[in-house]
């Protein structure tokens, strides 16, 4: 049985079709991407998964069990971790604070809660700065806590939404390791990214959508040399040989 099947989802927004009859497996282990153009309906599909938005057809399965109707900390417990787009720390609390906080959706120990926060804070390279103020982050620390927030709730299931948007060329590769290492934890990742390189260098497999349905899935190989793909979204001047 797949980790995680998304049957035929289709979510309008005010009679707009957002998601429109997407199908997706991911089987525990893997590492998928998902691209497309902006406003293609990836977020949206974050949102679905994780209860933010309730979606109109179809369905949504983690673990055999349906997700319709469950709220985000609902899915949450269930063991569905995500990060976000616009990075928002508790800016006046410490790092190691923030990462407490999401360790509080396993366990109800503080004394527990902390030890698991520097354990992840150590995986992502922040343990130094664990004293530092959430506002007092550069752009590249701020994503590494983000991660570490969806990390500290203990998920088999990560969805990464563009956590290497902004990043300079050395701290993406860093990401990259970073990102492989969680998987290598046993993590399953679904990862949103733009940054071509990246994704395909990240993915077991790649899924497409665009204007909210899905026009291809295969390897990076396979993805990188659709004609619909590159149309609709990578461009002629990127072809994978």
């Amino acid at each position: 049985m797949p980790l995680l099947q998304i049957k035929n989802l289709t979510m309008k927004f005010r009679g707009l079709i957002a998601v429109n009859n997407f199908c997706l497996n991911l089987e525990k282990g893997e590492i998928v991407g998902l691209i497309g153009p902006n406003g293609s309906g990836k977020t949206t599909l974050f949102n679905n998964i994780t209860g933010v938005y309730p979606y109109d057809s179809g369905e949504v399965l983690f673990k055999g069990q349906s997700l319709r109707g469950k709220k985000p900390h609902e899915v949450c417990a269930l063991g569905i971790g995500r990060t976000f787009q616009l990075v928002k720390p508790f800016g006046t609390k410490t790092v190691l604070y923030n990462v407490v906080v999401g360790s509080f959706n396993r366990m109800s120990d503080r004394r527990l809660a902390e030890k698991r926060a520097l354990e992840i804070l150590e995986l992502v390279g922040m343990l130094p700065k664990k004293d530092f103020l959430g506002k007092n982050l550069t752009v590249a620390d701020r994503k590494r806590l983000e991660v570490a927030r969806a990390l500290a709730t203990g998920p088999d299931l990560l969805l990464l939404d563009e956590v290497m948007a902004g990043l300079n060329p050395k701290e993406t590769e860093e990401a990259i390791l970073l990102v492989k290492e969680i998987n290598r934890t046993g993590v399953t990742l679904l990862v949103v990214e733009h940054v071509m390189q990246v994704i395909m260098s990240l993915s077991n497999r790649i899924a497409v959508i665009h204007h909210g349905e899905k026009i291809a899935e295969g390897s990076p190989s396979q993805v990188g040399q659709s004609a619909e793909v590159i149309k609709a979204y990578l461009g002629k001047e990127y072809v994978v040989s």
